[in-house]
């Protein structure tokens, strides 16, 4: 069973941002509603919005570029998902998740080596009714400071990047909605309270039609 976690997002760009809204709320976050797809959240107020990211919203911390979020969904006319159940328990959606993220990074450059593992999966029934998956899972990428060098010696391994990745999976209009947050592992116990207000604030809605 494919995830959706990919890049290839189909949607209506013109109708989508119509009837998408950012609303200010008064706690340090917006809350965006897209009516068209089918879900909303709550992002931190001073996050801006990317367009043309490859997902079907994206929004990026302006001083920590690395820190991100979006959402991805199936494609409405191949996915036929009931509930999030489909995917299987919590512990078996969070190695498809690490393993979509791992197929996502893979790089043909010379000694590059990514070190992974999840490091929760949970399931939660929110004030909608409806059951969601969290996952978390964090990815080290290393590289050799020299791969062309003929000594094993002289190809140092050093750590490029050191990334937390959380994913909120819900299903509704028979689609996998996933919605994706990205921080560097030394800020996010710096952040940690509002990327979790994010995730928990994340609701698939039913469009109607």
């Amino acid at each position: 069973m494919a995830l959706i976690l990919s890049t290839c997002i189909f949607s209506e760009v013109g109708l989508h941002y119509q009837i998408a809204s950012a609303e200010p709320s008064s706690v340090g976050f917006r809350e965006y509603i897209d009516t068209f797809d089918g879900y909303s959240l709550k992002y931190p107020q001073n996050w801006i919005q990317v367009r043309g990211a490859g997902a079907d919203i994206f929004f990026r911390d302006p001083f920590v570029l690395d820190e991100n979020l979006s959402v991805e969904m199936s494609s409405p006319s191949s996915s036929r998902y009931k509930t999030v159940e489909d995917l299987g328990p919590p512990e078996e959606a969070g190695k498809k998740v690490l393993k979509q993220y791992l197929t996502e990074f893979m790089s043909t450059r010379l000694g590059v080596r990514r070190e992974s593992n999840v490091l929760s999966t949970s399931s939660r029934v929110a004030d909608d009714g409806k059951l969601y998956y969290q996952v978390e899972v964090n990815i080290k990428s290393y590289a050799n400071t020299n791969e062309l060098a003929v000594m094993p010696q002289d190809r140092v391994p050093r750590l490029e990047w050191n990334r937390r990745y959380l994913s909120v999976l819900g299903v509704e209009n028979n689609r996998l909605y996933e919605l994706r947050l990205q921080t560097p592992e030394s800020v996010f116990v710096e952040e940690e309270n509002d990327l979790r207000q994010v995730m928990d604030s994340f609701r698939v809605n039913k469009v109607a039609g």
